[in-house]
């Protein structure tokens, strides 16, 4: 019995905490059919090597997905999206356990230690200073600072380990991590040179230009930039400024469709303000406004910006302005000749370093676009196949049909040697009665 009550009391204890961690206002209310189709996936036997129909996966993102589901749900996206790519991602060289991660030290304890009052600092389940909370948040910022060296432990990622704590354990939410920021590809942005951030910045700032282009001259004229306002966008994929409801759902598309979520999102937040934006005339007014008042979003309008997240497609534009950034940092490479032969060297050496991490992400861009036109080769291949079958089954088809003809023909004639009528264009012959039925 006292065994059985401590289960009991664990579970309640579970139950409650659970509903500490989802205490969230939910957009985009997930309907019961749409919860239906969401469990039936999920308990799929075998579920981690199934490849289930991609537009039935968007449609039930886009539906909603319910939030005590939320971080299973989001492991089943992770598990998807990794079968359908043809080349594994860049795997971290250290594969150590959690377990064993959580028994050693890190030089980055400070700066984690820091943060953590600062993560959700108004969140139940964050608030009580080294309560259960920030315990959790530490031992995974701590574990990913291990795992990861070159990225270590950045401001901002514990916003990204926050938002999964909330909706899963520790083991869970720390593997989500490592497949965010190596799969997804978001640990670019963490590097020390910030060389990723720069880009992104410059690419938010040409899809402005290309859907919003009054809005981009007005802060043009303010001499605004991206990095004003959305660093911290990108750096917490809106988790530090936005609501937890609204942020959950950034997550659902970020696991659904990669990192270009975030760019969609910022696009369709600037865009849907413009009006109130283009009242303000100074640079103090404006960005304020971005920062305070933007992420004030009523339910309606958060739902209408992840509607329009779910139709957007950017990645061409953004793969054209990435290699337009390139160029454009090639260009500005002409060294001043008031540099002295010192100052120049050191600045040739970081250009060289910056050119070489840029290769070596581009060869893994490149690697993942050569996997794909491999498996689409493939893929036509397999329809070329395909076609030549049905050809086959066509023509075994019309010779069917030729001997059911002649068949046809044969048995007329002998119907008609029989003196039977076989005539199409006499009255219809009435229904047979039940008897009549049984002596035929």
């Amino acid at each position: 019995m006292e065994k059985e009550n401590q289960k009991l009391l664990a579970s309640e204890s579970d139950l409650q905490n659970k509903r500490l961690k989802l205490d969230y206002e939910e957009i985009t209310p997930c309907l019961k059919e749409v919860t239906l189709v969401w469990e039936k996936m999920l308990g799929t036997p075998g579920r981690a090597k199934v490849k289930f129909d991609t537009e039935t996966i968007h449609a039930a993102v886009a539906q909603g997905v319910p939030r005590q589901h939320r971080g299973e749900i989001w492991k089943f996206l992770s598990e998807q999206y990794l079968l359908r790519q043809n080349v594994p991602s860049r795997t971290p060289a250290n594969d150590t356990p959690y377990k064993e991660l959580l028994k050693q030290l890190t030089s980055q304890q400070h700066a984690i230690l820091i943060d953590l009052g600062r993560t959700f600092p108004t969140h139940p389940y964050f608030q009580a200073q080294l309560g259960a909370g920030q315990l959790s948040l530490y031992n995974l910022l701590k574990a990913y600072s291990l795992l990861d060296p070159e990225v270590g432990y950045c401001q901002g990622l514990s916003f990204i380990a926050g938002v999964l704590l909330l909706h899963m354990g520790e083991e869970d939410a720390f593997n989500l991590l490592k497949f965010l920021m190596y799969d997804i590809g978001l640990r670019k942005q963490y590097r020390p040179d910030m060389i990723i951030l720069q880009i992104q910045m410059y690419q938010l700032s040409r899809l402005l230009h290309d859907y919003h282009r009054d809005l981009y001259s007005h802060l043009e004229q303010q001499e605004i930039g991206p990095s004003l306002y959305a660093t911290p966008w990108f750096l917490t994929a809106f988790a530090s400024h936005f609501p937890l409801g609204f942020v959950a759902r950034v997550f659902d598309m970020l696991f659904l469709q990669g990192s270009e979520v975030i760019f969609k999102v910022a696009l369709s937040l600037l865009g849907s303000h413009k009006p109130l934006i283009l009242q303000h005339d100074s640079l103090e007014s404006i960005v304020d406004f971005i920062k305070t008042t933007l992420p004030n979003l009523g339910l309606v309008q958060m739902e209408k910006t992840i509607n329009q997240v779910c139709e957007m497609d950017v990645c061409k534009q953004l793969q054209a302005y990435e290699v337009e950034y390139h160029v454009l940092q090639d260009e500005l490479l002409d060294t001043p000749p008031t540099l002295n032969q010192h100052q120049r060297a050191a600045q040739l050496e970081r250009t060289n370093q910056s050119l070489r991490q840029q290769n070596l992400d581009l060869l893994e861009e490149l690697q993942v676009s050569h996997a794909r036109v491999c498996s689409l080769e493939s893929r036509v291949e397999g329809l070329v196949q395909s076609e030549s079958q049905l050809r086959k089954q066509v023509t075994a088809l019309e010779e069917e049909k030729k001997q059911l003809l002649s068949t046809v023909t044969c048995l007329q004639n002998l119907l008609n040697s029989l003196g039977i009528d076989t005539s199409l264009h006499g009255p219809p012959l009435p229904p047979l009665s039940e008897t009549h039925r049984g002596e035929v």
